[in-house]
């Protein structure tokens, strides 16, 4: 099924609607179009795996330097309007959003971990669980957060810095640690009811969320059954402290507030900012630091997120810039173009909303790009409106959880300080809650829906 685009409108570099002439995207220009990306993977990844040390080239300069390789080769406008058109994707409404939490996220962690909340929280959460139940512990609490709150993000900004916390008091591997957060934090992004890709899959195919949820539960289910067996297993070695320092619960009183108003609901934002005040009252009362000693705190917090602003910036410029060249259209017609029987129609909806998240590094903009056509190729080839919102929520989950310049990964790593390509061997989850939708679909499963 391939999208007719006579009549599609679509939006130049300085922002005036056009509309696309009816013509198919030929390999070269597909190609040629996406070739910033491609230059980002080859300076990062390939290099950095020749290396054999993900240090050797920081990923602000592989994206720099992709970023000005797109400015300079998109041609047909001029150098102003191109440049326009990258400083446009930098700062999307989604983009500026994600920016703001970047900010508060860095305040609040480096305000309470100057205070000794972090070290507070790692020792009650060290005299509470056994060390040999850790693992598993730390990935239901993300699971049930993330489910609760519905935002990945959210839940990363939570954990990230006690699960920091635990590896040091523990030996154990940092990125294993915060990969079984990250993890855990795909959980409820995948299946919550007031998740945005939930909201975005269901609308976009039809379908109601009770109905999306039953399909997609049963689907990824097995998958979070198996990672919670292999975290027991995997931390069955592991063993608490030998001293484990006295916990001041008052200093534990900014996490809990966050955990707790988070799961009620309440804004990521208004969430943090809650968190952060409560930092200076009690860090002020406590006598930890005065209330310059505060301010100092989340300015250093703040600066220590500068690098992951940059690269977020440096990558929705890049990503505006393949779109607009063609990049995502490319992508769509070669997925579609080759559908056959129902099972080649579930692929391609996996793949294709899979491969767009790769162009976006944001899954809830990755449905809404390939909803509607999706729902073209489920209508045409009988696929279930519900197994279709259900293999586009979890394939996009599943990309967006072990893209290294996605927004959980770089959260994640920024707040661990590490990077983000040591967290992916360690992503369980979502690898494996991507088989699992491979499997659905191969597998006819559920029956009922398939």
């Amino acid at each position: 099924m391939q999208r007719k685009q006579s009549d599609c409108p679509t939006t130049d570099p300085l922002g005036e609607t056009t509309h696309l002439t009816p013509s198919r995207i030929s390999l070269r220009k597909g190609l040629f179009a996406l070739s910033p990306l491609l230059l980002f993977v080859m300076l990062y990844l390939v290099t950095s795996i020749v290396a054999g040390d993900f240090y050797k080239v920081p990923i602000t300069v592989a994206f720099l330097i992709s970023s000005i390789y797109a400015v300079g080769v998109s041609g047909g406008f001029p150098l102003q309007r191109r440049i326009a058109a990258f400083s446009r994707g930098a700062g999307t409404e989604n983009m500026m959003f994600m920016l703001w939490i970047f900010v508060l996220a860095g305040a609040f962690a480096n305000a309470a971990k100057t205070m000794g909340s972090i070290d507070a929280t790692v020792n009650l959460t060290l005299s509470v669980l056994p060390g040999n139940v850790l693992l598993a512990g730390l990935f239901v609490t993300a699971c049930f957060i993330s489910l609760s709150i519905g935002t990945s993000v959210g839940t990363i900004v939570a954990l990230a810095p006690i699960a920091a916390g635990i590896a040091s008091q523990t030996d154990t591997s940092t990125a294993l640690m915060v990969g079984v957060v990250t993890g855990g934090a795909f959980f409820g992004d995948n299946l919550s009811f007031i998740s945005d890709t939930t909201v975005v899959a269901t609308s976009t195919q039809g379908c109601k969320m009770s109905d999306k949820f039953k399909v997609n539960f049963s689907i990824v289910a097995p998958a979070a059954a198996l990672v919670l067996i292999i975290y027991c297993f995997q931390g069955a070695g592991m063993s608490s402290p030998a001293h484990v320092g006295d916990v001041s619960l008052i200093k534990v009183v900014p996490y809990l507030v966050v955990l707790v108003t988070a799961v009620c609901g309440m804004n990521v934002m208004a969430v943090l900012t809650l968190g952060l005040a409560l930092t200076g009252v009690i860090g002020i009362w406590s006598g930890t630091y005065d209330l310059f000693g505060w301010f100092r705190a989340m300015g250093d917090g703040i600066l220590s997120m500068g690098e992951l602003i940059i690269i977020t910036m440096l990558a929705g410029g890049l990503l505006e810039i393949v779109r607009q060249n063609g990049g995502i259209d490319f992508i769509i017609q070669r997925m579609t173009a080759h559908v056959h029987g129902k099972r080649g129609a579930e692929l391609a909806i996996g793949i294709l909303v899979a491969l767009v998240d790769v162009c976006t590094a944001n899954n809830t903009v990755a449905i809404i790009t390939v909803g509607g056509i999706a729902k073209q190729i489920g209508d045409r080839f009988g696929v279930d409106n519900r197994k279709a919102a259900s293999i586009l929520d979890t394939f996009s989950c599943a990309m967006q959880g072990i893209i290294p310049y996605g927004a959980q990964l770089l959260m994640a790593a920024g707040l661990a300080g590490i990077n983000p390509v040591e967290i992916i061997p360690y992503l369980y989850y979502p690898f494996a809650i991507g088989i699992a939708a491979v499997l659905a679909i191969l597998l006819r499963f559920p029956k009922r829906y398939s």
